[in-house]
């Protein structure tokens, strides 16, 4: 073994995971002037294999990616969880129930009462209600006559949550939410509704993103803002909201990418033209279950910060933020927001108040916790941290299934 590369690699992720040598050290059994020694190159033996897997299991890393700087071949997610399994399960040709689709009207009713659960955080509900309403709208629109343009809407607007929906699982339902994002957005087209078509075109964005295509991300959402410009300003708040989070989604999806000064850049520019919007709009509004507005802009101007690995300055922006404006959000926004904040204070060593945002979103939101990869390991990471961590972290590890 390259005893220099390694440390080198070790330093690289740790600093990325916002461990100390100290911590680190402590978490792998070793001292900090160990630590300190093996990521300088000072170290003239090779370290022990049991310590490197350990060191690996500490970082969340295949332990080949210590031993060599070829990247590992990416795992195979698990199946669906049991919340998105009755929605992945109508997704397929097969699965679909005949019989009379239901009124139009009951559908946008439906959808209504689903997007109020998906804001709320209640995906148990929405995985059990989502399934027939994906199934319902699709009968509608193939089945449409007079009122097709705003049947293929409502189809749409109802794949356009299942994308949504999907997302929150991660990789284990990238595939499926890819599939059901560019359906969406073929639905939309043929509506020729500027408002579904460029917020069906950010969810394919998301899906884009998912799969580490960045840059086709930032093109379809970039695309999509610059094509319907005009139709959006003149459709009201439900088309300024679809214009400003189509800025927002390609700045997120430019931070998905390794930090670049060009990507920066980038990032920010489209945040402040979504800041742009929001001004015009003149205030925070729910237009199109968008929460869109001036803080839901610094909220994802928090986010790609977070996500440029910059801690401090994301820190800093959401100090700057009005607490009532944060508390006006959905569950859904206040909770994202509050992890993404534990992400910003663990870069930062805050490891206390990352703890407190935890405990924090978890009870805004308990079901943010349950199947959602990115959250438990954040859990993981901040639980690592701490010599001795709270009861409140500890009982929420626990419901993570991580062991406490």
């Amino acid at each position: 073994m390259e005893t220099g590369r390694i440390g080198r690699r070790i330093a690289y992720w740790r600093e990325r995971r916002g461990f100390t040598q100290a911590d680190f050290g402590r978490l792998v059994g070793q001292t900090r002037r160990w630590v300190q020694d093996l990521e300088g190159g000072q170290r003239q033996q090779d370290p022990r294999l049991s310590v490197l897997t350990r060191a690996a299991e500490v970082l969340r890393i295949p332990l080949e990616q210590l031993l060599t700087d070829t990247p590992p071949a990416a795992p195979v997610p698990n199946g669906p969880p049991p919340e998105a399994a009755g929605v992945v399960a109508v997704l397929y040709p097969g699965r679909r129930e005949d019989g009379e689709p239901p009124p139009l009207d009951v559908l946008r009713r439906r959808l209504v009462y689903c997007c109020e659960a998906f804001q709320a955080c209640h995906y148990g509900a929405l995985g059990r209600d989502l399934p027939a309403l994906v199934i319902g709208a699709g009968q509608v629109a193939a089945r449409a006559g007079a009122e097709a343009r705003e049947a293929h809407v409502v189809h749409s607007r109802v794949l356009q949550l299942a994308t949504s929906f999907l997302h929150k699982y991660g990789q284990a339902t990238a595939p499926q939410a890819a599939v059901v994002a560019d359906r969406a957005l073929a639905a939309a087209e043929l509506s020729g509704d500027p408002v579904a078509i460029g917020a069906a075109s950010r969810r394919v964005a998301r899906s884009l993103a998912n799969q580490d295509q960045a840059a086709a991300a930032v093109d379809v959402a970039t695309e999509a803002a610059l094509r319907l410009h005009a139709a959006l300003l003149s459709a009201g708040p439900s088309g300024l909201a679809t214009l400003g989070i189509l800025h927002l989604s390609a700045a997120v999806s430019a931070s998905s990418a390794e930090r670049t000064t060009a990507r920066v850049r980038d990032a920010v520019e489209h945040v402040d033209r979504a800041a742009e919007v929001a001004d015009r709009q003149g205030g925070d509004l729910n237009a199109d279950w968008t929460s869109f507005g001036p803080t839901n802009v610094t909220l994802h101007r928090v986010d790609v910060l977070t996500r440029f690995e910059d801690g401090w300055s994301a820190l800093a922006a959401a100090e700057a933020m009005d607490e009532a404006d944060v508390r006006g959000l959905t569950n859904e926004r206040r909770a994202g927001h509050l992890v993404t904040t534990a992400r910003a204070q663990l870069l930062t060593r805050r490891k206390d108040a990352a703890a407190a945002s935890l405990v924090e979103a978890a009870r805004l939101a308990p079901e943010e916790f349950r199947g959602r990869p990115g959250t438990v390991n954040l859990v993981k990471d901040v639980l690592g941290s701490l010599p001795l961590p709270g009861g409140e972290l500890r009982t929420l590890a626990v419901r993570c299934g991580l062991q406490a």
